[in-house]
């Protein structure tokens, strides 16, 4: 009786672990099919203990910053900015949580989208400026250049990671090259010359870290400099055509700003003057001084293009050498991420996010400073523009999910 009452409790014992090990093997099977077919995993990449929050306090230092200028200069629109972060902060908390993964296998999608939304502007986009670069949808205007960039930089980090292998050869290359003009023609033809130099810029960055041949760059660069030295002297010629009379008078105002000091430099002559008034300490936050060129209206498009003017005339060099430093902080560990990327397409995404924010942010405040010439670039979370903003925030939601995939290795 007692052995029979043993071997009983032995046979439960060993039912009750042969169906422990079913449960066990079963749960296993559904997620490895589940992993098989992908189901389930577009938010695997979140993960809050590896959440970058240095990288969002950098850009949400500039983004307020940027808040309180555009108050000064038009104090109208402050409040729809507050509404963009808003609306970019949910925006970029919900891509983080993608898998980049599954996004970079749509990259035809992105790339077929980002011409058709650039072809629009060409054909019934609004104007405004003398530049039709925008598109009105229910009253709102929405900037597909801008968008066009973080489309771009998902496109190309996928195709690049395919051609990994072949990046030191002519042919992928010339195929990466090829790719680009369709986009840079359609921009340029806005027209926006600008734009179209930012977005060549931010490929070029992603060809050289996906692996480029430095003896294709060398080669690149002896055939390149002296041909944009020809192309740039040929733009100074009267009667060209390879760009239209405005942006030709703008190179020349400012090579020349006191001939065009009344018309086409006056924008940049008055910046310059109201970052040097700003001293080292500026003038105040909302000055009402007399002396104050924002005040006196000699500043346009302040809120957007010359936003670093109001922040050099009201904070002085301190404000200003802030909003650099915070700009190349942003930029580095932007840089830092894509070091650190598990994969090669990480790097890529997070190397032309990083060069899209440093490279703009140079070309902004180098028009602001009379180092550059008059361009339409913002700058980057600081000035006015909600497509801009929604776009930034956007890459950086793709670097945060970046950087959680890496330390989850």
């Amino acid at each position: 009786m007692f052995f029979q009452k043993k071997k009983k409790e032995t046979i439960d014992v060993n039912m009750e672990r042969d169906l422990k090990g079913l449960r066990f093997e079963s749960r296993n099977g559904i997620r490895e099919v589940v992993s098989r077919r992908g189901r389930l995993h577009l938010f695997d990449g979140f993960s809050l203990r590896h959440f970058d929050f240095i990288l969002l306090l950098l850009v949400l230092a500039l983004n307020i910053i940027g808040i309180y200028a555009i108050g000064s200069a038009e104090p109208t629109l402050r409040l729809r900015q507050i509404y963009g972060t808003i609306l970019s902060l949910a925006v970029m908390t919900a891509i983080s949580a993608l898998d980049y993964h599954r996004v970079m296998k749509c990259r035809w999608l992105w790339y077929l989208v980002c011409l058709a939304l650039l072809a629009a502007v060409n054909l019934f986009g609004s104007t405004a400026n003398e530049a039709q670069r925008w598109i009105s949808i229910g009253g709102l205007r929405f900037q597909p250049s801008e968008s066009a960039k973080i489309l771009l930089i998902l496109f190309y980090a996928s195709f690049i990671t395919r051609l990994q292998d072949k990046m030191k050869t002519f042919s992928a290359v010339l195929a990466l090259i090829l790719l680009v003009l369709p986009p840079i023609a359609l921009v340029y033809l806005q027209p926006d010359l600008s734009t179209s130099i930012m977005i060549f810029i931010i490929i070029c960055v992603m060809m050289f870290v996906g692996g480029l041949s430095w003896k294709l760059v060398t080669g690149a660069l002896i055939i390149s400099v002296p041909a944009g030295i020809v192309v740039f002297n040929l733009i100074l010629q009267e009667g060209q055509t390879l760009v239209n009379e405005y942006q030709r008078g703008r190179v020349l105002a400012w090579l020349h700003p006191e001939q065009y000091k009344d018309t086409l430099a006056y924008q940049t002559m008055n910046s310059m003057m109201a970052i040097g008034s700003g001293q080292l300490l500026g003038k105040g936050y909302n000055t009402n001084e007399i002396s104050s060129l924002l005040n006196s209206g000699y500043i346009s498009e302040s809120q957007t293009d010359f936003i670093f003017t109001v922040i050099g005339e009201e904070t002085g060099f301190i404000g200003t050498t802030a909003v650099v430093l915070l700009l190349v902080l942003v930029s580095v560990r932007c840089m830092f991420i894509a070091l650190q990327a598990k994969d090669v397409s990480g790097s890529l995404i997070a190397a032309g996010v990083g060069a899209w924010i440093g490279f703009q942010g140079i070309i902004n405040i180098g028009v602001a400073t009379g180092v550059l010439p008059n361009t339409g670039l913002p700058l980057p979370f600081v000035s006015y523009g909600l497509t801009s903003l929604l776009c930034l925030y956007a890459g950086i939601g793709f670097i945060l999910n970046v950087r959680m995939q890496s330390k989850k290795r």
